[in-house]
C-alpha cells in the first residue's frame, strides 16, 4: 500500500513539474536535510553515552590523569561490550563489526534495498561503542544512515534500482557533509566510494544539492566553524616538495600496514571458538589495557588530532599514538564493536604526520614547516591511501581546517600515497573482504553480476547420476526419462569418475551387443571439467569456455569427490539475465 501510494506522490511530482530532473533535485533536497537532521540524533546519542559512561564513569570509579588511577579503565568499554549484546542477540549479523564494505556491495551489487531496522541500529551500536571508549568512528555509520534514508524515500516512492541508488549515494553525501560540515567531501566521498568514481551528471547533481542542503542544516544547529581550529601553517615552497613526497611514500608504507593489520586481527577474532559476544567483551577489555597507558585512543580521538595538529607531541608520542591507534581500531572492529574507520584514519594520518614532521624539522630546520604542518597534511594524505579516494581526502582536509595554504602539499603527498599503497596492496579498506569473495566492484557491474552470483544459487539438484557398471541400455533409458543432456558417472565408493553424454550414447546405440555389454564407466569422459558450488558465475563462464559443453558438475568444496549439482549452461544465462534485469 505504501509503495503504491508513494509512486503516485511520485507522479504527482512529475506532472506538477513536468520534469524528471527537477523531481530528483525535490527529492535530493527532502533527502539532505532528512539525513543531516539524523546525523544530529546520532551525534547527540554519542555525546549523552559518553558523558554518563566514559565521563561520569571516569568520575565514579576514581579514574584520573595519573596512572596508578587509570587501573579500572577496562571497565568502561567492557560495560559497552555488555550493552551491545541484547541488540547482537536479537539481530545477529547486522550489529558487530564494520559494516561498510557490506553497504557498498548491497549498493552496487544487490539494489540497494536498505529498511529502517538498520539505519537505528546503526545509530545506536555505534554510539554505544565509540561512547564508551572503543576505537572507531561515526563517519561510516553516518554514511549508512544517511543512504539508509536515501533508500527509504527511494523504496517509498517506488522507485528503479538504479535511482534508488542515486538516492542512497545522496543521503551518504549528506550525512558526510553534515558529520564533517564538509559539503565538498560529502560529494565526492559519495561520488569517488559509493558511486566507485561515477560522475554522470544527474547523479552528480542530486548528490550535491543534497550535500548542501544537509550541511546547510548542520551550520544552523551546530555553527559554520570548521571541525579543527588550527592556526594557519606557513609552507615554506618549492624546496620542501621533496619532503612531502617522502612523506607521502611513508604514508603509502603504513596505510598498507594498516589495512593488513586491521584484517588481520579481524580474521584472528573469527577463527577463535567463541559466542561473538565474548569477543567483543575481551576486544572492549584490551582497548582498556590500552588506555591505561595511552588513553588518547580511546573514542574518535578528535581532541587528540587537535592537539597533533598545532604540535604539541614529542616525536615518540607521535609514533606510539599512530601504531597504537591501528592496533586499538583493528581489535574494536575485528572483535566486534561497531563503528568506521574514518575518523581514526584522521587520527593516524596525523600522528604519522607529527612524527614525520618532528624529525624532518629537527634534521633540517630551514626547510621544512613545522611538525603541524605535517600532522594537518598527514589527516588527507592517509585517509587517500586507506581508502583510495584522493579528492575525498583532500577536499575534507581543507574543510575540516579551513587552512587553504597545504593544498599544493596535500595533493602531493595524498597521491604519493595511493600510488605507493596501491602498488603494495590492491584493495583499499573498504573492498578487501569484497574481493576476498571473488567480486571486484570496479570491473563493470556486468562482471560485478557474474561474481556476485554463486553456481550453489544456479545449478540444478535434481540431476542424474550414472553408476559406472551400468549398461548402455540402462543409461539409454535414463537419459529419456532425466533431466539433462549430460549425467555424471559415479563410483561405487560415491565419487565422481566422469560424465557421459547423449553424444557418446548416441555412437553405440545401433550396436545391440555393445548396448548390454559396454558399461557407463567404459564409455564415460573421465576427463572433465569440475566446479566448485562456492564458485561463481564468473569462473563458470571461464570454464565453459574451455570446453565447449552444456552441463558441468559441481561437487562440494568441502568434500571434493562428491557431486552436489549440476549448472547448465542456459540456466547460467537466464540467472543473469534475470540479475541484470532486476
Amino acid at each position: 500500500m505504501r509503495s503504491f501510494i508513494g509512486k503516485i506522490t511520485y507522479w504527482l511530482f512529475v506532472v506538477i513539474t513536468s520534469k524528471r530532473h527537477t523531481v530528483t533535485v525535490i527529492t535530493a533536497m527532502f533527502i539532505g536535510v532528512i539525513s543531516a537532521m539524523a546525523i544530529i540524533v546520532f551525534r547527540s546519542m554519542t555525546e549523552i553515552i559518553r558523558d554518563g559512561v566514559l565521563i561520569h564513569g571516569q568520575r565514579l570509579l576514581h579514574i584520573g590523569s595519573d596512572l596508578s588511577s587509570r587501573a579500572l579503565l577496562p571497565v568502561l568499554p567492557v560495560i559497552g561490550a555488555i550493552m551491545l549484546i541484547p541488540f547482537s542477540l536479537r539481530f545477529p549479523g547486522e550489529v558487530c563489526g564494520y559494516g561498510f564494505p557490506g553497504f557498498l556491495e548491497n549498493v552496487n551489487l544487490k539494489g540497494g534495498g536498505i529498511n529502517l531496522r538498520t539505519v537505528f541500529l546503526k545509530m545506536i551500536a555505534t554510539s554505544i561503542t565509540i561512547g564508551t571508549g572503543g576505537s572507531a568512528g561515526v563517519e561510516g555509520p553516518s554514511a549508512i544512515i544517511g543512504g539508509g534514508i536515501g533508500s527509504l524515500v527511494g523504496q517509498w516512492l517506488g522507485l528503479s534500482k538504479r535511482r534508488l541508488q542515486l538516492l542512497i549515494s545522496s543521503g551518504a553525501a549528506g550525512a558526510i557533509a553534515s558529520i564533517f560540515n564538509a559539503p565538498i567531501a560529502g560529494v565526492m566521498f559519495a561520488t569517488e566510494i559509493i558511486m566507485l568514481g561515477n560522475y554522470e551528471m544527474e547523479s552528480f547533481g542530486a548528490v550535491v544539492i543534497s550535500a548542501a542542503m544537509a550541511t546547510a542544516v548542520s551550520q544552523a544547529y551546530y555553527g559554520t566553524l570548521p571541525t579543527f581550529i588550527v592556526a594557519s601553517h606557513n609552507i615554506i615552497g618549492v624546496k620542501e616538495i621533496p619532503f612531502y613526497l617522502l612523506f607521502g611514500l611513508c604514508i603509502g608504507v603504513i596505510a598498507v600496514i594498516y589495512i593488513r593489520v586491521f584484517y588481520g586481527i579481524k580474521d584472528f577474532f573469527v577463527a577463535i571458538a567463541l559466542p561473538q559476544q565474548m569477543k567483543s567483551i575481551a576486544g572492549a577489555f584490551c582497548i582498556g589495557l590500552i588506555g591505561i597507558f595511552f588513553p588518547q585512543i580511546m573514542g574518535d580521538g578528535y581532541a587528540c588530532i587537535t592537539e597533533a595538529l598545532n604540535g604539541h607531541y614529542t616525536l615518540m608520542l607521535f609514533v606510539m599514538l599512530a601504531f597504537l591507534k591501528i592496533l586499538a581500531t583493528s581489535i574494536t572492529l575485528g572483535s566486534g564493536g561497531a563503528g568506521g574507520v574514518f575518523a581514526p584514519s584522521l587520527f593516524i594520518g596525523s600522528m604519522i604526520g607529527g612524527a614525520f614532521g618532528s624529525a624532518v624539522h629537527h634534521l633540517f630546520p630551514t626547510l621544512t614547516s613545522t611538525p603541524g604542518a605535517y600532522a594537518t597534511v598527514g589527516i588527507g594524505a592517509f585517509l587517500a591511501s586507506v581508502t583510495h579516494a584522493p579528492l575525498t581526502g583532500i577536499f575534507l582536509l581543507i574543510e575540516m581546517t579551513g587552512d587553504y595554504k597545504i593544498i599544493i602539499p596535500i595533493m602531493f603527498s595524498s597521491i604519493t600515497g595511493l600510488f605507493v599503497a596501491k602498488a603494495l596492496f590492491k584493495d583499499s579498506i573498504d573492498t578487501v573482504d569484497i574481493t576476498r569473495r571473488g567480486i571486484d566492484l570496479f570491473m563493470g557491474k556486468e562482471m560485478s553480476i557474474l561474481q556476485a552470483i554463486k553456481v550453489k544459487d544456479v545449478m540444478r539438484t535434481d540431476f542424474t547420476t550414472v553408476h559406472e557398471h551400468d549398461t548402455i541400455n540402462m543409461v539409454s533409458d535414463m537419459i529419456i526419462t532425466g533431466n539433462g543432456t549430460c549425467f555424471p558417472v559415479i563410483r561405487d565408493s560415491g565419487e565422481i569418475m566422469g560424465v557421459i553424454s547423449m553424444h557418446d550414447v548416441k555412437a553405440v546405440m545401433l550396436e545391440e551387443y555393445i548396448k548390454t555389454v559396454v558399461t557407463a564407466g567404459q564409455l564415460a569422459t573421465e576427463d572433465v571439467l569440475l566446479l566448485n558450488n562456492i564458485d561463481n558465475l564468473k569462473t563458470a563462464i571461464e570454464r565453459f569456455s574451455v570446453k565447449d559443453q552444456e552441463e558441468i558438475p559441481v561437487i562440494d568444496f568441502l568434500n571434493q569427490k562428491k557431486i552436489v549439482g549440476m549448472l547448465n549452461r542456459s540456466d547460467m544465462i537466464s540467472a543473469y539475465i534475470r540479475a541484470v534485469m532486476q
